[in-house]
């Protein structure tokens, strides 16, 4: 028997999502239902999933997000902001501010107008210069956790970079066994900013955008180049987005992702 269910899609920076609400705890899809959801010829089509759902361990709601081949991840830095929005018009466009739980950590956000800027759960696992054979070439990889795993390769030509085959070279490297990493590859253009283009674990291809991939690459480029914050990050759809951090002794704190969240478009969709 077909379930009708009633979903938003929306995009945060071209990293585009569907949207379910499942407060009642009512939607039941298993990970192949959600890869049929997110097929871009049989389905809605997306780079992933998300539900909102009640909170667990202190938040307002609770975010689970699957990837497009309907696997569940930790965290996703353009879904947080267009699961806020999504949550804020499930109110009426009401709420001051969010607090939600997700596999990553609490995650909070503020709305500012259209946009939304998320506070993003420390990251760790910092390791730069990592010489790395990939595609037949030695790369010199850094790496970070922003909520998930994220590789990241400085570039001079950031157009004709092998995205898809150094990414993928990357995603399933045994440095980065047994879970695999996001693969982010960067060039500084300016003071404070850098372009990137990100190969995503789970979508198996490039995407128009990355936030965790973003901060990842931000923190990087601190580290690297003595970037101070904001730093601005252009990413493929062509938006501009702009990362926020402390550097403290203990690490990174008060890491922020700011940007777009647009809707797209309602609809019901039989599963």
């Amino acid at each position: 028997m077909a379930t009708t269910l009633k979903f938003w899609k929306m995009n945060g920076a071209g990293n585009d999502f569907v949207m379910l609400d499942n407060r009642t705890q009512s939607v039941q899809i298993d990970n192949a239902t959600i890869a049929r959801l997110c097929d871009r010829h049989r389905g809605v089509g997306a780079d992933g999933l998300l539900l909102v759902e009640p909170p667990t361990d202190g938040g307002d709601f609770k975010m689970r997000y699957h990837n497009a081949d309907g696997g569940e991840a930790e965290m996703c830095g353009n879904g947080a902001r267009c699961f806020a929005r999504y949550v804020n018009r499930l109110h009426d466009d009401k709420l001051g501010g969010l607090k939600f739980e997700t596999l990553a950590g609490m995650i909070s956000a503020d709305y500012l107008g259209d946009q939304v800027r998320i506070n993003m759960s420390p990251p760790h696992s910092l390791k730069l210069n990592q010489t790395l054979p990939v595609e037949g070439a030695e790369l010199t990889v850094h790496s970070v956790n922003t909520g998930v795993p994220h590789a990241v390769v400085f570039v001079q030509d950031l157009e004709n970079t092998n995205v898809r085959g150094l990414g993928a070279g990357l995603r399933y490297h045994t440095a980065f066994a047994p879970k695999g990493t996001n693969a982010n590859f960067v060039k500084v253009t300016g003071p404070n900013s850098i372009s990137i283009r990100t190969y995503e674990r789970g979508v198996e291809d490039e995407t128009l955008a990355c936030g965790t991939g973003m901060v990842a690459c931000a923190l990087i480029a601190h580290e690297l180049h003595g970037f101070t914050s904001p730093v601005s990050v252009l990413v493929r759809g062509g938006d501009t987005l702009q990362i926020g951090f402390e550097k403290t002794a203990d690490g990174y704190q008060n890491v922020t992702l700011h940007g777009p969240a647009d809707f797209v478009f309602e609809g019901t969709v039989e599963v």
